[in-house]
């Protein structure tokens, strides 16, 4: 029997890096399948998160992974990527047209809990994934300012059409009132309109759902757990000793209903002085850190405290958008894979099948 197997192949993917494999978790994992015609080996990859421009690279790599073996003499390499439905919590079943809804919450406003939200979409569209947007903060939308889009959505079969931001698929109860007027409702009507709104808008074919919870962990929050099945939590929180409490108690919530959490990120990290590039750590350092070795989740990333980021936002141009070969938008790219990838380790789920393969043959 030849040597040349799926095991010996996987095994020279597990101990090989390739380039960009900085960041290429798992990719032993991907081997779907193995062609061996004497010396000569094809092998199917299909990564289980959004790989985008990466993968022309990545392939290249593996191929001279493979080929630097001694019983390789060549290798051809198809690679793909799917995105899968996975867990989530209780009995609830994912949605229709909705693989993977993940909430974004923080325990506690003034955290930069919406900016990560909609940056975080960004990037995982920037890598090919189809994306969507709701902004669960009824008493304070912010995400229709935050993404540049103005006007009342369009109703069909009496269900909404989404909004529609930078190719992102966007809901928020800020495009059906003004801007300045102000929710005076309790929590029941709360809780309602966001079923609503999740629940009556044609979203379409979606790999994610990015929902941008309120501050606290009240009506909205025990809706989400009961209703809404979520396949993963991302906490955001600052190094501030205050902060990180409030994070702490999200972190236990979303564990006492069920929601996996994927990890915390850590905002306002540090802050680079744009004229002298003087980095200080005005809100102290190390908690981001510290929460994820207490709770043992991953630290998704840490994201710097910026004056671009700001001005983006309130341009309705984020930076990933705006600005994408910025550090900055690096940054939040990184952050938005390590999210991809904590959630593609997490079991499937196989009530849902929407295929969508990505293949790039070389």
């Amino acid at each position: 029997m030849s040597e040349l197997n799926k095991d010996y192949i996987r095994s020279i993917l597990c101990r090989n890096s390739v380039p960009d494999g900085s960041w290429a978790p798992g990719i032993d994992g991907w081997l779907r399948a193995v062609g061996v015609d004497g010396n000569q080996i094809s092998v199917d990859l299909r990564a289980p998160y959004p790989l985008g421009d990466r993968t022309s690279e990545l392939t290249a790599g593996i191929r001279k992974a493979l080929e630097a073996d001694p019983l390789v003499a060549s290798a051809t390499v198809d690679l793909g990527w799917r995105v899968f439905a996975h867990e989530v919590q209780s009995e609830l079943k994912p949605l229709e047209e909705i693989r993977n809804v993940i909430a974004v919450g923080s325990g506690k406003g003034g955290v930069g809990k919406s900016s990560t939200a909609v940056n975080l979409a960004l990037a995982l569209q920037a890598d090919g994934a189809r994306v969507g947007v709701l902004d669960a903060d009824i008493y304070g939308p912010s995400i229709p300012r935050m993404l540049g889009v103005q006007g009342r959505p369009d109703t069909q079969d009496k269900r909404i059409v989404p909004m529609q931001a930078y190719g992102l698929q966007v809901m928020s109860i800020g495009f059906l009132i003004e801007e300045d007027t102000p929710m005076i409702w309790r929590g029941p009507m709360v809780t309602s309109a966001l079923q609503q709104l999740l629940g009556e808008t044609n979203w379409h074919n979606l790999d994610y759902l990015i929902i941008d919870l309120p501050p606290g962990t009240g009506d909205i929050q025990l809706t989400l757990a009961q209703k809404v099945p979520v396949a993963g939590a991302v906490i955001v929180t600052t190094p501030q000793d205050i902060a990180l409490l409030d994070a702490r108690k999200a972190l236990q919530m979303f564990r006492k209903v069920d929601i996996p959490v994927l990890g915390v990120v850590e905002n306002m990290s540090t802050y680079v002085c744009p004229n002298c590039g003087h980095e200080e750590a005005i809100f102290g350092s190390g908690g981001g850190a510290a929460m994820s070795a207490d709770f043992d989740i991953p630290l998704l990333g840490r994201l710097p405290l910026s004056l671009a980021i700001r001005e983006s936002l309130d341009r309705g141009s984020p930076t990933v958008e705006s600005d994408p070969d910025s550090v900055l938008a690096q940054e939040f790219r990184a952050f938005a894979r390590n999210t991809a990838y904590e959630l593609s380790k997490r079991p499937r789920n196989l009530d849902l099948n929407l295929p969508q393969i990505k293949i790039q043959n070389t």
